[in-house]
């Protein structure tokens, strides 16, 4: 069986660095496509996934409507060479697109409603679309999904990222962090370039909330790109992170992260380490998810954050347990139901 699955953002490496290594244990080829955004192909040489880079992603409507199909030219001509068996994606815009033109199975992974756009684009040509109970049906049939090829789980995309993690506690002295105070805050700034979020990646709203904890507890910033690393580096008491590092270790060992986008609240949340996020968009199911199960605060208030920020810092956390379905096998059956249909 020959798997083609397309990686189009860094989180989307650790969801499935797990299904890549069971694959290819099984003995399965597995081909992966990529393009050049953010950290995405650092962490794929990370962790030593072969990958094949094609196209770019855009920031302006034009660009990036540019850029997709230019890509989906691009993947067209290479995958109808690869002949595939079946196509797995997670929010990719063209292999959905591709796989539909080819007949090539379709094997789709959501966890964003609020990406109308996108989802217009991906989902009325995908054959399973496998995402969190959480987030009801009707605003994906509402963007020309197929109901029936809805395949609900209980819990969230990241439970994937944590199957073969292993803590490293020697985290801060690997990055040879000069950690001066007792407590350390993780930050991420908003994914400004993202189509689903008005913002721009010149500012940010972690900002003030830096401003106001960095006198006390060590700040850590994770930049997603260039233009956010200019907001911060000027200032001496805060330390840029750049990418690619072991964040999950990072992160468990922080007391707080603090972030204004999704992925990696949720990460930290199932690492046990105290979360709040200030993500400027409208708050996705998932995220509610986790703020109804105890697993993570939110305020789009800087004021509230920095006195969230404050408590949490000062009490011990307990950590929550959830309970969610077993993602992982999910779609590993999946894709052998869709290569042998």
């Amino acid at each position: 069986m020959k798997v083609w699955i397309d990686i189009v953002n860094a989180p989307h490496v650790r969801f499935f660095k797990s299904i890549i290594r069971y694959l290819e244990k099984q003995g399965e080829e597995v081909f992966i496509t990529t393009r050049r955004f953010g950290d995405v192909h650092r962490l794929l040489d990370l962790f030593e996934i072969n990958y094949n880079l094609v196209g770019l992603h855009g920031v302006s409507l034009e660009e990036k409507l540019i850029r997709s199909t230019q890509r989906a030219y691009e993947l067209s001509q290479i995958i109808s060479r690869e002949k595939p068996d079946v196509a797995v994606s997670k929010h990719s815009i063209e292999l959905p697109r591709v796989s539909y033109g080819l007949k090539i199975p379709s094997v789709y992974v959501l966890d964003n409603e609020h990406a109308i756009a996108a989802n217009k684009l991906t989902l009325p040509l995908c054959d399973k679309i496998i995402l969190p109970k959480v987030i009801g049906p009707e605003a994906l049939v509402r963007c020309g999904a197929n109901p029936d090829h809805l395949l609900p789980y209980n819990g969230t995309s990241e439970i994937t990222h944590l199957v073969d993690f292993q803590y490293n506690p020697d985290i801060f002295r690997d990055l040879k962090l000069d950690l001066k105070k007792d407590k350390t805050i993780l930050m991420r700034p908003e994914p400004s370039l993202a189509s689903y979020l008005e913002a721009d990646c010149r500012t940010t709203v972690l900002s003030p909330i830096v401003e106001a904890l960095e006198d006390q507890a060590n700040i850590l910033v994770i930049p997603r790109f260039w233009e956010q690393q200019q907001i911060f580096e000027d200032d001496d008491q805060i330390t840029l992170i750049q990418p690619p590092v072991d964040t999950f270790s990072l992160m468990k060992a922080c007391d707080l992260v603090i972030g204004a986008g999704g992925t990696m609240n949720r990460e930290a949340a199932l690492l046990g380490t105290p979360v709040i996020s200030c993500y400027p968009g409208t708050l996705l199911s998932v995220d509610a998810y986790y703020i109804e199960k105890g697993l993570m605060k939110r305020s789009t208030s800087s004021e509230e954050i920095i006195e969230m920020a404050r408590e949490l810092l000062r009490d011990n956390h307990k950590h929550q347990e959830l309970s969610t379905d077993d993602l992982f096998n999910i779609i590993i059956d999946n894709i052998y139901e869709s290569a042998n249909r």
